[in-house]
């Protein structure tokens, strides 16, 4: 879906600015007019380096200022404070000056007539639909502090769970990439001055030593063209990872990498269990719940999983059903779902299902990185030794001409 950048103005004449996605410029102008404003400029945004892009990564919304505003936002809203009033202070207070820019713009929409929600839809790239939809639940039912109080809650072990992820990996990466740097470094200086000597000598070098000397002559003669290479394989697979297509080729295998693909899996069905739990709580409909959940799913497979799940709660058919029918939701999540349904507390089970699997998440890691640090201990060994072995088969066969 494009994303279009617009002017528009309010109800009193002020001049609005954001950009949003829609299917076609005109459904672009429509949602404007259902939000109180009146376009006067629309531009869809192209591909490529534009004149301002260099500077929008240096001060991009991160998600520890969103995670800050949604606690603060949310505290002063339960604390009794107008929503002008508590959008101005923190508007006052933020640090990062994107996000401040677009809280004062929010608050002046809000001023010129516009509901919250239709304030914060406008930024989509920054308030996702989840929160939008949350917010416009809670203005319809007058719970919104309750709402917002749940979203802070959600996002903040988002947050943690997804930080988590990133150090149980951390370690095993650096480990991998101090090992690839030290072993090229061995063959590509250290192995080539050992088989000169062998060679001069009148060494025939074995077959270990000939594979491992010829591949650090073949990377240190022609490194470039082997870093343009893997430049450019880089870029393919980044490119073909942002297809439909792609995006579900790598899910499906990083589900099925040993032990890692497990703490993927369950990451997913926390986070999914935990959406539809907040979306439900906050009184969204599941139909509409399902829709955001599937975008927020964070893997192809589990995002193609829900959409599959949405046509059978379409037609009538209860949760826990489908979920079953997938096949890539264990049993014990199918028969919690099935009792929060029967019991009537359905949001209440699926945040239990999520809280269970955060804990299991958690133990996961401690798991993983206890497993990992053998592992690739024993593979450094391998390689070493195969190292070992190369510089050393030499000299034994050097040893034995001397005698002869």
């Amino acid at each position: 879906m494009p994303t279009y950048i617009y002017k528009a103005r309010d109800s009193t004449g002020r001049a609005v600015s954001g950009a949003m996605e829609a299917r076609a410029r005109t459904e672009l102008i429509d949602k404007l007019n259902s939000m109180g404003y009146m376009a006067t400029k629309v531009l869809e945004a192209r591909p490529g380096i534009r004149a301002g892009s260099i500077f929008e990564r240096f001060k991009r919304v991160k998600s520890e200022d969103m995670l800050m505003f949604y606690i603060q936002f949310s505290n002063m809203i339960n604390a009794g404070i107008p929503i002008l009033a508590s959008l101005s202070t923190l508007a006052n207070q933020i640090e990062n000056k994107s996000l401040r820019d677009i809280i004062s713009n929010v608050t002046r929409q809000i001023e010129g007539g516009s509901a919250l929600s239709q304030a914060l839809a406008v930024y989509n790239k920054i308030f996702p639909r989840l929160f939008v939809n949350m917010v416009k639940a809670g203005e319809a039912s007058g719970k919104l502090d309750g709402v917002l109080m749940r979203y802070a809650v959600f996002f903040e072990r988002h947050e943690e769970v997804k930080q988590k992820a990133k150090e149980a990996l951390f370690y095993p990466v650096i480990l991998l990439s101090f090992g690839i740097a030290v072993m090229l470094f061995i063959v590509t200086f250290v192995i080539p001055q050992f088989a000169q000597i062998y060679i001069k000598a009148g060494v025939k070098l074995p077959v270990p030593t000939f594979i491992v000397y010829n591949a650090g002559i073949a990377v240190k003669n022609f490194w470039h063209w082997i870093l343009v290479f893997s430049i450019a394989l880089f870029i393919m697979i980044k490119f073909y990872s942002r297809t439909p297509g792609g995006m579900f080729l790598l899910d499906t295998l990083k589900l099925r990498i040993p032990i890692a693909g497990s703490l993927y899996r369950k990451v997913a069905i926390s986070r999914i269990m935990r959406t539809l739990s907040t979306l439900l709580g906050s009184g969204v409909p599941i139909l509409e719940s399902l829709d955001i959940t599937e975008e927020v799913a964070g893997n192809e497979v589990f995002g193609r999983t829900i959409a599959d799940v949405r046509k059978y709660v379409e037609r009538g058919e209860k949760l826990a059903q489908p979920l079953k029918i997938s096949g890539e939701f264990p049993p014990d999540v199918v028969q919690m779902v099935s009792v929060g349904e029967e019991s009537g507390n359905l949001d209440g089970m699926l945040n239990k299902i999520a809280d269970f699997y955060d804990m299991t998440i958690n133990y996961t890691i401690k798991k993983l990185t206890t497993i990992i640090e053998p592992i690739f201990l024993v593979i450094m060994g391998c390689m070493v030794g195969i190292i070992m072995a190369s510089m050393l088969m030499p000299i034994f066969d050097m040893v034995k001409t001397l005698r002869h």
